[in-house]
């Protein structure tokens, strides 16, 4: 399993990762002494997040939470807003750009337009503040909120990505772990993100053994499905099918983990070309007038086929001209559960917000 992604560790630096390690020891353990304190609320909070610096599918499951939760329940989604040029609270509106809340809330915002989505660095603050403006809200989903440990979420995903699980990890500076595998501990639902589809039933066994969880821990491993090219601006309606002979179809990605999304379009495109850029890239200029020369290297008209979260920066963009936004398309993704999980993860998530909502009453039985 996995030979062919085999996690790079810098051995070199292990002596710094142990004194990383410890810093991260002695503030989880500050809060299991309740020294530095963490706030429950009257409401349903879900955090989805991760151990691990990197792309493990955040977005995309609280996406599938967003669509599992909002026909039966008022929801708010909070963030952090990664690399927004803003500072503190911020509700987002549909005039609301990437630059002011991140990249991903501003693709919630646009995919959910009904749905509340705030952005604050201080998740206590932000759900406080939340309550605050919109009391009717029933459930907050917390993105990328696992070391945010001054808020108690009433259930906690953490995400690890199939490629790099966090038992083959090491702590950062050497591996990419944000903090020691035992923070698994704090999860009550454990995802194995990124899965491929023929997954061998003897990897599902593998992964559960070495994963170590409790029993009050639920495992599940889900995966990618991609849908049809979208244009982002004006661009013809086309399908990843209609490219298969096109010779001119560039990839263009600014996402920590693009190599699920690059294999997407090249089992279509065998011709296809990829350019990829750092993780939340902003887009200026240059990299514009760059990703043009590029594509107009063949005779053909090009297709740039960019991620969601890609897009999400490049719409504001106002240095593509008409020609160049003809050519731009990215590709939406959603989430699904494998060995037929997702009634079950529905149900229990469904239970957790019941069992944690304002008015909910316990059973109780007759003697």
């Amino acid at each position: 399993m996995n030979e062919e992604n085999t996690v790079k560790i810098h051995k070199w630096l292990l002596p710094f990762a142990a004194l990383y390690g410890t810093g991260v020891r002695l503030r989880n353990r500050l809060f299991d002494w309740e020294i530095l304190s963490s706030e429950n609320f009257p409401v349903p909070v879900i955090s989805v997040g991760n151990i691990t610096v990197g792309g493990t599918g955040k977005t995309p499951h609280t996406e599938y939470l967003i669509h599992l939760l909002s026909p039966k329940y008022k929801i708010a989604i909070l963030s952090r807003g990664y690399k927004r040029k803003t500072k503190g609270f911020r509700i987002a509106d549909d005039r609301s750009t990437s630059i002011e809340i991140g990249d991903e809330p501003f693709q919630m915002k646009r995919k959910f337009p009904n749905v509340v989505v705030a952005v604050d660095a201080n998740r206590r603050r932000g759900i406080n503040k939340l309550l605050e403006l919109y009391p009717d809200i029933e459930v907050i989903l917390l993105d990328d909120a696992f070391q945010h440990r001054y808020v108690t979420p009433s259930t906690s995903i953490l995400l690890t990505d199939f490629n790099r699980l966090i038992y083959e990890d090491k702590l950062l500076p050497a591996g990419r772990l944000r903090e020691p595998i035992s923070g698994k501990n704090r999860a009550s639902i454990v995802i194995v993100t990124k899965c491929p589809k023929g997954i061998k039933p003897i990897d599902f066994r593998i992964i559960t053994k070495h994963l170590q969880l409790f029993p009050y821990q639920r495992l599940y491993f889900s995966t990618f499905a991609y849908g049809e090219i979208i244009p982002l601006f004006n661009g013809p309606e086309r399908t990843l099918d209609s490219l298969s002979c096109h010779h001119n179809v560039l990839i263009v990605s600014g996402i920590a983990s693009p190599e699920t999304f690059e294999q997407k379009i090249k089992a279509t495109c065998t011709h296809a070309r990829s350019i990829a850029f750092g993780d939340h890239h902003n887009f200026t200029a240059k990299d514009i007038a760059y990703i043009k020369t590029i594509s107009e290297k063949e005779n053909e008209a090009p297709v740039i086929i960019v991620t969601e979260k890609d897009a999400a920066r490049l719409i504001h963009q106002k240095d593509i001209d008409e020609r160049l936004r003809k050519s731009i398309y990215y590709l939406p993704l959603k989430v699904q559960f494998l060995q037929g999980q997702g009634i079950e993860f529905d149900h229990h998530i469904f239970d957790t917000v019941m069992k944690n909502s304002r008015n909910y009453i316990p059973r109780t039985t007759e003697k």
